[in-house]
């Protein structure tokens, strides 16, 4: 499940978890999307407290084109 909500400076998509099968659910992830970076944050339970990961617009790229390709190394031009 997931959500999705538009902002004035950013778009942000809440996935939800819900505990498929046989493992427990984890918390939820929150991507914001900025102009110039996206965001991911989770909730880290050990801790209570939020762990960011802040991604280029590049890396983005590279990372939507990887979901799609085999193993390997590969340069986007």
């Amino acid at each position: 499940m997931f959500s999705i909500e538009h902002g004035f400076d950013a778009t942000v998509v809440t996935l939800v978890d819900e505990g498929e099968g046989q493992t427990p659910p984890q918390e939820d992830v929150v991507v914001t999307a900025f102009e110039e970076c996206v965001t991911l944050t989770q909730l880290d339970p050990r801790t209570e407290e939020p762990v960011r990961i802040t991604l280029t617009m590049g890396q983005v790229r590279d990372l939507a084109a990887a979901l799609d390709l085999p193993e390997g190394v590969y340069l986007r031009r």
